[in-house]
């Protein structure tokens, strides 16, 4: 489902102004001069971000070490549970995970996706959870999503990733992967983050 972090300046400034105030947002601009924002930054390009109303906005570089290592093997067992139990990769479910939200169960995306694996509220209730940013019940939900559209691609994993980011509409739409430059992105992170955790398995 796609979560662009792609906002004018104006629908950012309500996005942030909507946010808990201990939501920290990060952002950073591609080599074709787009603006990402996220609250769970997984790559060292994002910068922490400080909208000032009365002033210019300032940031600070957000160096890997600011990421928590050891967040990302927290909720390891509850993945290989529900990967086991639906029958998908667990080192799928953990890079998509990574990719998503970087392992923050609170996090929020500017389009409203929720929680470890950035479920959209409709996927969510279609998926049967109701305690969004619960991990247990959020990794469920997105495990039970990933086999859904497994399934549906007949095993193709990339057309399946990029279902999940960008929409099934849009794969069907293109006959493929959609030409989106945040879901080729995309991909290509969860693929890399894939092939790093099956290396260590």
């Amino acid at each position: 489902m796609p979560r662009g972090r792609r906002l004018t300046a104006g629908l950012f400034f309500v996005l942030v102004t909507a946010l808990p105030a201990e939501a920290d947002i990060y952002r950073y601009r591609d080599s074709r001069g787009v603006l990402h924002f996220s609250n769970a930054p997984t790559e060292p390009q994002y910068q922490f971000y400080v909208p000032d109303a009365a002033g210019p906005r300032k940031v600070r570089r957000c160096h890997n070490e600011a990421i928590d290592g050891a967040r990302r093997k927290t909720y390891d067992g509850i993945i290989r549970e529900a990967a086991r139990r639906h029958q998908v990769d667990a080192a799928l479910v953990k890079a998509v995970i990574r990719a998503e939200s970087d392992f923050v169960p609170q996090a929020v995306s500017p389009k409203g996706a929720l929680g470890l694996m950035q479920l959209m509220p409709a996927t969510a209730r279609q998926r049967n959870v109701w305690r969004v940013m619960e991990p247990r019940e959020n990794v469920e939900g997105g495990v039970v999503h990933l086999r859904y559209l497994l399934d549906r691609y007949a095993g193709d994993l990339r057309l399946a990733l990029a279902a999940y980011n960008a929409g099934e509409k849009a794969v069907d739409d293109h006959g493929g992967v959609p030409p989106y430059p945040e879901t080729l992105e995309y991909l290509s992170r969860v693929l890399r983050f894939r092939d790093s955790y099956l290396q260590e398995q």
